[in-house]
């Protein structure tokens, strides 16, 4: 019976951390800026433990009763809270206060169950005993369900099943308790069992349902009809379709249109490439898509390209998906190039490997996970690896929307010591987008660019190097990887935009 109880409660730690991940996790996803999300979500979550581990003073008869209750409305609430929060972001206007209010319910309920496990037990075990178990072994399913969440649980069941799941784990702690503790229970264990029953098949019921309703949800996220939805180990991966436009969508901001992505990879790539007659091995962060790579595979001198991009499901997907292969045209597959999933951070850092020309492709730097990709830091560790002469393209955001922001990675790549060529051109899905050239030398826009090019020419090249007035410098700080101060102007600078 000991032993039965001490795993309960490591379940009980890893069904309550859980639901903390899942709701932190979301929240990443669809508002963005997951170190902000993550700190507001867990600290609030841990304060309402602390008002539950309060409240359970006054619960002073029928212990077990309760806490079999207590696990029931835990399972329910905190099983079906991933779906909520979807459905809450889709059809409400009150996502955050449905968010904290989950956390809130989840967090005392929580905060409730230990104390109440620990007055059951301690009539059966010395104090100090119960104590020193029943804390090991949270902690022990607190470190289980930390590591089990981002490697097994999200790519596998995604956020919904997840949480549905470890709902199903509390309501058989639940369920198991009444067998437990039938002695005690008396004339309460038939209607608990009933509770618990019931509480199993809905979330059972969840979890046949769970694709449907939310897909469901993701149709009025989305203006276009969902093709496919996964929830990576990284990030939460969206493809829509309305007739030829194909959309890709991370953590729900979208990162091309097929209708005018190649502006996009043509003005990031051939400005700098092309100025580079004699590149012979290229390198590509970010950029899982392909459609960087792709753009690389026009110069025939090119004889390797590698693409560091940290998201297996992301290099795979536009590997395998007959659509994207066709949009990339099968550059992943090409002899030419080599793809590593890797944090391209800790990959500089280990490769001994020299490139002519790197592509820096990262999202906007929209959070600090992100924005350490563009701090001068990184660009110093990039710079190791050019060649004499070699030079660095980097995505900038817009230099119309976001102007300090651009500017402020213009002043990061000054710092890092480079000599800086910043321009920009027009994507109509994104509008005005800016880039930055860096290198160790000049720069001369080239004469001639590579045949089969749908937007650039070389009068264009020339004219993208030129900013009016209301896109022109602005003072910006450098960003530094111990003050990111570029994520800071990102997100004051499109707030604006969304007021």
């Amino acid at each position: 019976m000991s032993a039965a109880l001490f795993v309960s409660v490591l379940l009980i730690a890893a069904c309550g951390l859980i639901y903390e991940l899942v709701a932190s996790a979301l929240a990443s996803y669809l508002l963005g800026d997951s170190v902000l999300q993550f700190s507001t979500v867990i600290g609030t979550y841990l304060f309402a433990m602390g008002i539950g581990s309060w409240l359970s003073r006054y619960l002073e008869k029928q212990l077990v009763a309760r806490f079999v209750a207590i696990e029931l409305m835990v399972a329910v609430i905190g099983g079906f809270s991933s779906m909520v929060l979807f459905l809450a972001f889709a059809y409400t206007s009150g996502f955050q206060i449905v968010l904290y209010t989950l956390v809130v319910l989840i967090g005392t309920l929580v905060g409730l169950e230990v104390p109440l496990l620990m007055r059951i037990l301690r009539d059966r075990y010395a104090f100090q005993d119960v104590v020193s178990n029943v804390l090991t072994f949270d902690y022990l399913g607190a470190l289980v369900a930390s590591i089990a969440f981002p490697i097994i649980l999200v790519p596998r069941l995604g956020l919904v099943r997840t949480a549905l799941f470890f709902g199903l784990i509390n309501a058989a702690i639940a369920l198991w308790s009444t067998h437990l503790f039938a002695p005690v229970l008396l004339r309460s264990r038939r209607s608990l069992q009933v509770a618990s029953v019931l509480v199993l098949m809905a979330l059972a019921a969840g979890m046949t349902f769970a694709n449907r309703i939310t897909s469901t949800a993701e149709g009025n996220i989305y203006a276009d009809d969902v093709i496919y939805s996964r929830a990576s180990r990284y990030q939460h991966i969206v493809l829509t379709a309305w007739r030829d436009d194909l959309r890709l969508f991370l953590n729900s901001h979208l990162q091309f249109s097929s209708r005018d992505e190649y502006r996009y990879h043509e003005a990031l790539v051939h400005p700098g490439l092309a100025a580079a007659p004699n590149a012979r091995r290229v390198l590509v962060l970010g950029g899982g898509d392909g459609l960087a790579v792709r753009e690389v595979l026009k110069y025939p001198g090119v004889e390797q390209v590698t693409l560091v991009d940290l998201d297996p499901a992301m290099t795979r997907l536009f590997s395998t998906h007959p659509l994207l292969t066709k949009l990339n045209d099968d550059a992943l597959k090409s002899p030419r190039v080599k793809v590593v999933n890797a944090d391209a951070f800790v990959w500089l850092d280990q490769t001994r490997d020299v490139f002519d020309f790197v592509v820096v492709d990262f999202p906007d730097p929209n959070n600090y996970s992100i924005g350490k990709l563009y701090t001068a830091a990184f660009y110093r560790l990039v710079q190791r690896h050019l060649v004499d002469g070699g030079s660095l393209v980097v995505q900038s955001t817009s230099p119309m929307f976001a102007r300090r922001s651009f500017w402020s990675i213009v002043e990061t790549l000054k710092l890092a010591g480079l000599n800086t060529y910043p321009y920009h051109v027009y994507v109509p899905s994104f509008g005005e987008w800016g880039f930055v050239l860096a290198t160790r030398g000049g720069y001369s826009a080239p004469s001639t660019l590579p045949m089969g090019l749908r937007f650039l020419t070389p009068a264009s090249v020339a004219q993208a190097f030129d900013f009016p007035r209301d896109m022109d410098r602005v003072a910006a700080k450098p960003n530094r990887l111990n003050d990111q101060v570029l994520v800071r102007y990102y997100a004051e600078e499109f707030d604006k935009i969304n007021r």
